[in-house]
C-alpha cells in the first residue's frame, strides 16, 4: 500500500470523517441536496454513507464515542475496514481521507483499519490477479495526518503484512532453513543484523529443548539472533524478544488430531513471526532502543528417532525435564532461547508463542494472556499499549503452587502440569529458565484466524504486534 499527504484533495474518490452532522457544511464537494440528504441520513442513526457522483464517490463517515477511547478508536478502525469491499466494487485504486472531526488521530485510524482489511495471501492462487483487491494508494489531507504519522502507519502496516505472510505459509516452504532466511531478508531490508546457528551449532551449544524436539523430523533445526542497536540507545542493557518458531507441529508421537487443530499448525510459528516483524518495524523506525530478538524453530514431527512421553532430556541450561507430552514443544524450544538470553544481561525479556489451547479456551480471539516476573510499571505501559491498539491483555498469576505442579519425582521439572491451570503452569516452566524481568504472551487464541472478521483476515493475524510496537516506541519515556 502507498501512503501519502496532498496539498489539495484530488479530483478522484474522497473519504470524510466528521464528529457531527454540523460539519458536513465543511465537506465542500456536496450540492446542497446531497448534503441535505446526509444530514437526513446521519440523523436516522446512519454513521457511514456512500455518495455516487457518477465520476467518483464521496464517502462520509459519522464517529460516535463509545464508553471508551480505546473502544472508539477500534470503532474507526473497523469502520475503515468497511469501506473496503466499496472500493473494490467500484474497483477504485486510489482515496483521500479528510478529517474534520476534530478526533485526535482519527484518519491514520481510518486508514490503518482500511490497511489491514485490505491484506491477501494470493501467492499460491492461479487467480490471484483477478481476485487482488483494486485499492492501492491511501492519500491524507494536510490538514488530516503529519508526515511522521504516515511513515509510521506505512511500516507498521507493512511489517504486520509480512508477519501474515510468514504465518500463512506452508510447511513445504516455510521450514526452520527457511524461516532463517526470510528473517535474514527482513533485516537486510530494514537495517538489522542477523545470524543463525544451524543444527550443529546447535549441538555444539547443547541445546536439548530443541533437538530433543527436532528428533522427529528429518529436517534441520535453527536458532536465529536478529540485534538492533541505535546509537542512541535509551536503554543500558537490551531488551529481549523471544519468539517461539514451531514451524509445523503435529504433536509429535502425542499426535494431534486433524480437523481444526493438526490442520492449522504451520501457524505454531506465529511467535517467530511476530517478533520478526517487530524488529523491521523498530529498525524502519530507528526507535532509540537497543533490542535483540530471538527465534528457536524447528518442526514438530512423530517420525525418524522421535523423543517419547516418559524420555528425560537435558536443556542448554543443564536443567532435566521428564517429558510427558510430546505436544507441550514449544516451552522445551523457548526453555534453550531464554537460557541464551542470561548472556546479554537484559533490562527485560518478552516472549510471544502460541503457547496453550487454555489461553485460548480462557480469552478466546479477544485479547492475550499474559504473565511475568517484570516490574508493575512495565506491566502497566503493557496494557496501555494493549488497549491503545486494541490488543488487549488479560494477566494471570505465577503463583509458587503452579510451580509445584510441574515438579518430578525423577527430574527437575517435568514438562506438563495436569488437567488444570495450563496456561500459567507452561508460564511457570519458562520462569524457570529465567533470571531477568521477564514477560510471557500466549497467543494462541489470537494468531490464526479461520474467516475474516474486520480488519482481520483469514489466517495468520500478527495479533500482539502491533501493542509490542506500541510499548517500544513508549519505552524510555515518561
Amino acid at each position: 500500500m502507498e501512503f501519502k499527504i496532498v496539498q489539495k484533495p484530488s479530483k478522484k474518490s474522497q473519504a470524510y470523517i466528521i464528529s457531527n452532522a454540523a460539519q458536513l457544511s465543511q465537506v465542500t464537494d456536496l450540492t446542497a441536496q446531497e448534503r441535505d440528504y446526509a444530514t437526513a441520513a446521519f440523523g436516522q442513526e446512519q454513521q457511514s454513507l456512500t455518495i455516487n457522483q457518477y465520476s467518483r464517490f464521496i464517502f462520509i463517515y459519522l464517529i460516535k464515542d463509545r464508553k471508551t477511547t480505546s473502544q472508539t478508536d477500534e470503532s474507526i478502525r473497523k469502520a475503515g475496514a468497511e469501506l473496503l469491499p466499496a472500493l473494490n466494487r467500484q474497483k477504485l485504486d486510489e482515496i483521500t481521507i479528510t478529517d474534520i472531526s476534530g478526533y485526535p488521530q482519527a484518519a491514520r485510524l481510518y486508514a490503518e483499519g482500511l490497511t489491514l482489511s485490505a491484506y491477501q495471501f494470493t501467492k499460491y492462487r492461479s487467480d490471484a490477479k483477478k481476485i487482488t483487491y483494486s485499492l492501492k494508494t491511501i492519500a491524507f489531507t494536510r490538514q488530516s495526518a503529519t508526515v511522521k504519522d504516515v511513515e509510521q502507519l506505512g511500516v507498521v502496516t507493512e511489517a504486520i503484512y509480512r508477519a501474515r505472510t510468514l504465518v500463512n505459509e506452508p510447511l513445504n516452504y516455510l521450514t526452520a532453513t527457511q524461516l532463517a532466511k526470510e528473517i535474514a531478508q527482513l533485516g537486510k531490508e530494514a537495517g538489522f543484523k542477523v545470524t543463525t546457528l544451524q543444527k550443529a551449532q546447535i549441538e555444539k551449544e547443547k541445546m536439548g529443548g530443541i533437538l530433543a524436539v527436532n528428533r522427529g523430523g528429518i529436517l534441520p533445526p535453527t536458532f536465529t539472533v536478529m540485534e538492533y542497536k541505535s546509537r542512541k540507545a535509551l536503554n543500558k542493557a537490551p531488551i529481549v524478544l523471544v519468539g517461539k518458531g514451531i514451524v509445523y507441529d503435529t504433536g509429535g508421537l502425542s499426535l494431534k488430531p486433524t480437523p481444526a487443530s493438526m490442520d492449522r499448525m504451520k501457524s505454531d510459528m506465529s511467535g517467530a513471526a511476530l517478533v520478526s516483524g517487530t524488529m523491521y518495524a523498530i529498525a524502519k523506525m530507528q526507535l532509540p532502543l537497543h533490542v535483540i530478538a530471538l527465534v528457536p524453530a524447528t518442526e514438530n514431527r512423530p517420525g525418524e528417532n522421535a523423543y517419547v512421553p516418559g524420555d528425560i532430556i537435558t536443556m542448554y541450561s543443564g536443567a532435566s525435564v521428564e517429558v510427558l507430552n510430546t505436544d507441550a514443544e514449544g516451552r522445551l524450544v523457548l526453555a534453550d532461547a531464554l537460557h541464551w538470553a542470561k548472556r546479554y544481561k537484559p533490562e527485560l525479556v518478552i516472549d510471544f508463542a502460541t503457547l496453550t489451547g487454555a489461553a485460548s479456551v480462557a480469552v478466546g480471539e479477544h485479547g492475550i494472556v499474559c504473565m511475568g516476573t517484570a516490574g508493575d510499571d512495565a506491566k502497566q505501559r503493557f496494557r496501555d499499549s494493549g488497549f491503545r491498539q486494541y490488543e488487549r491483555l488479560v494477566e494471570y498469576p505465577l503463583w509458587d503452587e503452579y510451580g509445584d505442579m510441574i515438579k518430578s519425582e525423577i527430574a527437575d521439572l517435568k514438562n506438563i502440569g495436569g488437567p488444570s491451570g495450563g496456561a500459567i503452569t507452561a508460564g511457570k516452566f519458562l520462569e524457570y529458565f529465567t533470571d531477568y524481568p521477564w514477560m510471557h504472551f500466549d497467543i494462541a487464541g489470537v494468531s490464526f484466524a479461520t474467516a475474516k472478521k474486520g480488519y482481520t483476515p483469514a489466517g495468520g493475524t500478527a495479533y500482539g504486534l502491533r501493542m509490542l510496537v506500541d510499548f517500544l516506541s513508549h519505552y524510555g519515556k515518561q
